[in-house]
């Protein structure tokens, strides 16, 4: 079976539009949490925008319009990975796009239904039906590039990204592709400059926000600090990250760089409840557990985890737990990079696989921004602080999603 490798990557966050300025927010600890602007003293309110966005450095005044910003995001992302992959024109019958997404189009949609009901039928975007729906992104990256490899969409909640890289992995060991354009976007909590679009206020915010996040100016203190005895909830985040995966053997031959490796994946559904993970966290460690044999590698062998960590009092515990039972004879080191940028679902596996990426070629781990009183049940080191150096070459990424959608990686150096 073919080694995969990872040759481009790509970002739009809240951090910043591009791979470097994202590592580097990471790595300083910079915080791209905000007051959100409909917020008041009755409904106080945090989010964690991509602010100045331009779609039109991207794509067509066309394509623009006629997306949604779930699909601009992947667009940019795919653009930059498959720039700094040098492939410009990849063979499109052997190059595939996987894509994860948990949202699709729903602020289209959402505008469509406050546009009817603001302004009747005629205010209605009649290209909100193209904009909806969850495949777009990835049907737009292959229209972009004429591929007609395989064009996949995951919408496995908050795993989605996690399980499209680790299904485009399997795409390439396969056979059935040489290259593959794979990650996650979300988007759609306002403009594309962060500002907040007209009067329309996308439920959905409010409704994710609802799980943790209280009232009252209090609530940043205690919201998206993952692990932290005093954790309340998650902050809702926005973006996308791409990477490309090629076998090893095609990229040597084109001589391209290789970033690093896709080695293990697993992916396991909890069966327990739609929004609270199985509390001891057992099926969460089983996958752990099935990606680390997968890569034919063992605890032993890592000493990193990108945790899903999404700061809700259930969600960290089970996940302390299953990281209790996978490393209980190794001092694995653990971070969260919600505590950055929020909560970016469908999107948010990936944002932590590039984010490994980049931690595996300095050899350093950025930090749990936000967190200083880490929950006493971890039986490992959750880095705070400042970033601290890890030397396996191997970092284990997990994203866990509603609905029990259990995810994970192992990434290595090379």
């Amino acid at each position: 079976m073919s080694e995969v490798v990872v040759t481009g990557m790509g970002v739009v966050s809240s951090l910043g539009h591009d791979v470097p300025r994202f590592w580097a927010g990471l790595r300083d600890g910079e915080v791209a949490i905000h007051e959100a602007p409909w917020a008041d003293a009755d409904h106080f309110a945090w989010w964690s925008s991509v602010r100045d966005f331009k779609p039109d450095d991207w794509v067509s005044p066309a394509v623009a319009s006629g997306s949604d910003l779930f699909t601009l995001f992947a667009l940019a992302a795919s653009e930059q990975a498959l720039t700094e992959a040098g492939l410009a024109e990849p063979d499109p019958r052997r190059t595939g796009v996987v894509l994860g997404t948990s949202m699709g189009g729903t602020r289209a949609l959402l505008k469509a239904q406050h546009a009817l009901e603001t302004g009747g039928p005629d205010a209605v975007d009649r290209k909100t039906m193209i904009q909806i729906w969850p495949n777009m992104a990835a049907a737009q990256i292959a229209m972009r590039h004429k591929l007609h490899g395989p064009s996949l969409t995951f919408c496995t909640a908050c795993a989605s990204s996690v399980d499209a890289i680790g299904s485009a992995a399997d795409l390439i060991r396969s056979g059935r592709a040489d290259v593959v354009i794979a990650g996650g976007a979300e988007g759609g909590f306002g403009l594309p400059d962060g500002r907040r679009d007209g009067d329309f206020v996308p439920a959905v915010f409010h409704s994710q926000a609802s799980y943790g996040v209280t009232t009252g100016g209090a609530a940043r203190l205690r919201a998206s600090i993952p692990f932290d005895v005093d954790r309340t909830g998650i902050v809702v985040g926005e973006g996308s990250a791409m990477v490309v995966l090629e076998s090893r053997a095609h990229a040597e031959r084109r001589g391209a760089t290789v970033l690093g490796s896709v080695l293990g994946y697993a992916s396991l559904a909890d069966a327990y409840h739609p929004s609270s993970p199985e509390p001891d966290g057992m099926w969460e460690a089983e996958t752990m557990e099935q990606a680390l044999a997968s890569a034919g590698l063992t605890p032993a062998d890592v000493d990193a985890v990108l945790a899903h960590g999404t700061s809700t009092p259930k969600g960290d515990t089970a996940e302390i737990r299953a990281i209790n039972r996978v490393y209980r004879d190794r001092p694995v080191k653990v971070t969260s990079i919600k505590g950055n940028l929020g909560h970016t679902a469908g999107a948010a596996g990936a944002m932590s696989a590039v984010a490994a990426l980049n931690a595996l070629r300095e050899g350093v781990l950025p930090h749990t921004a936000g967190t200083t009183k880490v929950d006493p049940e971890a039986d490992f080191e959750i880095v705070t602080d400042h970033t601290t150096e890890i030397t396996s070459g191997h970092i284990q990424v997990n994203a866990f999603g509603f609905g029990g959608q259990n995810a994970s990686l192992i990434l290595a150096a090379t």
